[in-house]
């Protein structure tokens, strides 16, 4: 993962501390909002009400609608399934139950620094989050596995790849859902990840601007911590300027 179009602000230390401060906290508030909403949706994101008697359940009912979406995900699944995963292009029928519980993780990209790809920098978005179903096989894990850190498990990676194009094509079979999740101010967009074979995945985004300082100031600080990962920072007035959609809409009405 990569970012090149963030915005960039110079900072002293003194502001520099004061905001991380602030973004630490406004991080965690974010982080809990979208966990709570993901819970309360939870009941709209059953994978048994898009796939049907395609996936095992303790009470199956064919679904209208599931024959389509499940030839969707076979062709979806058996367009990254062989590289770099080297998995069957064939899924199982029925598939292994997936579960319905929504999780997100901080979205993360490598910053060369510099320009420099011997320079990486881990860096972390406070405000953009990375969903899916629940699984054993989180893409941290997958990647491990493709890297050889971890022994290979086929059937937890094949379970990882499902609990994103799952709810990927949730959301192209039931676009009002991505309507929802706009009104509650989050930004949807799915992305594809080029090391994971172009596994698309859904990212939410709260609406909040961050910036990135200079280089050489990441730099710094990531050799007085030893730790070669920085987070993004949210602004002073980034609160104040949260965009109102609703507002927008309605005022575009009445002109």
């Amino acid at each position: 993962m990569t970012e090149s179009n963030i915005a960039r602000k110079s900072l002293d230390n003194k502001e520099f501390l004061q905001l991380r401060q602030s973004t630490d906290r406004l991080a965690a508030a974010l982080t809990q909002r979208l966990k709570d909403h993901l819970t309360t949706l939870r009941p709209l994101f059953t994978p048994r009400k898009l796939l049907g008697t395609y996936i095992k359940s303790a009470s199956p009912e064919e679904v209208n609608g599931s024959d389509r979406a499940f030839a969707r995900l076979q062709e979806q699944y058996g367009t990254i399934c062989e590289e770099p995963f080297k998995l069957p292009k064939k899924l199982p029928t029925p598939l292994p139950a997936i579960s319905n519980i929504l999780e997100s993780t901080p979205y993360q990209y490598m910053l060369a620094l510099g320009g420099d790809t011997t320079k990486e920098v881990r860096i972390t978005a406070p405000t953009r989050f990375i969903v899916s179903f629940q699984s054993e096989c989180p893409l941290s894990r997958l990647r491990a596995m493709l890297s050889g850190a971890e022994g290979r498990q086929p059937d937890d990676m094949r379970q990882a790849i499902l609990s994103h194009l799952v709810l990927v094509l949730f959301l192209e079979q039931f676009p009002a859902l991505a309507s929802l999740l706009t009104d509650l101010r989050y930004t949807v967009e799915i992305e594809k990840f080029a090391d994971l074979g172009g596994l698309p995945a859904v990212i939410l985004t709260a609406p909040l601007e961050t910036f990135l300082p200079p280089d050489d100031f990441i730099t710094e600080i990531t050799q007085l911590s030893g730790i070669p990962a920085f987070q993004e920072i949210i602004g002073v007035d980034a609160v104040k300027n949260i965009p109102d959609p609703l507002q927008d809409t309605l005022q575009e009405l009445v002109r």
